[in-house]
């Protein structure tokens, strides 16, 4: 038979490996032939393929009886490997949806944690739940820190106001957020919310404002306060309305935790009031990343 080079190894020609390794582990066609579920016709032209495709004779059959050739019983050793090899790669890809492994790096602006619907939470609890050898490392930041974590990979998805959209980034909405002005219970104005009829009459009295960007409709409504103290996150601002000597606005859901002892009292809640949307945001063009992807199933689950 004229010898020839192979030049790749295809589907087919597995197929046929598989038929011959039954073959020679059955030590003839007709043996063969219940291992295969095929006839003996249908081995021997398999058979015949093969030797044609490789340029050499596998076996010597007929009267004589059925027997490997030289060629056949390194061809039989080697496809042994190749096999072998198939089928450990498969079993890895398998065991990767089980055993997952990598990194998440997500960076959240403060104070979500507070969130009744608890998104991020679950969504993180259902993927170490799926992959527990996943290392989550979670950093809290300002809007403007994520956006920069994400564009340099630094970060691979994040939860930040959606604000001024960057052209690198794509965004996804995960909930809306209400914010109202809140004064505590230290406060002069405590006891007399019910007595301010207008945001107007609020300039009266000292206010925390951010120094963090905002959303338009949150600028508009801060430019109403007479603003005499800043603070670079909504913890700060709580700090310096808790001082009993300033007013400030915060998400409902952070306030809640002091509305509910009696520490915080909402002011003209139908006027002094706006809504934010948080975003999930991760980078355009970013590499293909299954830990990321699961992620970002999960939110959409709990959603």
């Amino acid at each position: 038979m004229k010898s020839k080079t192979l030049n790749q190894v295809t589907d087919s020609d597995i197929k046929l490996l598989k038929v011959f390794r039954a073959v020679a582990e059955s030590g003839s066609f007709s043996a063969a032939e219940s291992a295969l579920g095929i006839t003996r016709s249908a081995i021997s032209l398999h058979m015949s393929t093969l030797e044609n495709r490789l340029g050499m004779r596998l076996c010597q059959r007929g009267r004589s009886g059925f027997a490997l050739t030289d060629e056949g019983k390194h061809i039989l050793s080697y496809s042994e490997a190749l096999l072998t090899s198939i089928e450990d790669f498969r079993q890895h890809v398998n065991r990767l949806h089980h055993e997952i492994k990598g990194e998440l790096k997500i960076g959240i602006i403060n104070n979500l944690v507070t969130l009744p619907q608890m998104q991020i939470t679950h969504a993180l609890s259902r993927l170490y739940q799926k992959g527990p050898n996943i290392q989550i490392h979670l950093s809290m930041s300002t809007p403007i820190e994520i956006e920069k974590g994400l564009m340099d990979g630094q970060l691979h998805v994040g939860a930040l106001p959606m604000i001024s959209p960057l052209s690198g980034l794509e965004y996804s909405d995960l909930y809306e957020e209400a914010s109202y002005l809140y004064c505590s219970h230290a406060h002069a104005l405590f006891h007399q919310v019910g007595q301010v009829s207008s945001a107007e009459q609020l300039k009266n009295w000292d206010a925390v404002v951010p120094n963090y960007r905002l959303s338009q409709n949150a600028i508009e409504m801060q430019q109403t306060l007479n603003a005499k103290a800043s603070a670079s996150d909504r913890e700060g601002i709580a700090f310096l309305i808790l001082t009993g000597k300033f007013i400030g606005f915060l998400p409902e859901h952070y306030a809640k935790h002091w509305v509910e002892r009696g520490m915080m009292r909402a002011v003209l809640p139908e006027e002094m009031h706006y809504f934010s949307n948080v975003c999930i945001a991760t980078r355009k063009g970013r590499r293909a990343n299954f830990i990321l992807d699961l992620f970002l199933q999960e939110l959409k689950v709990q959603a």
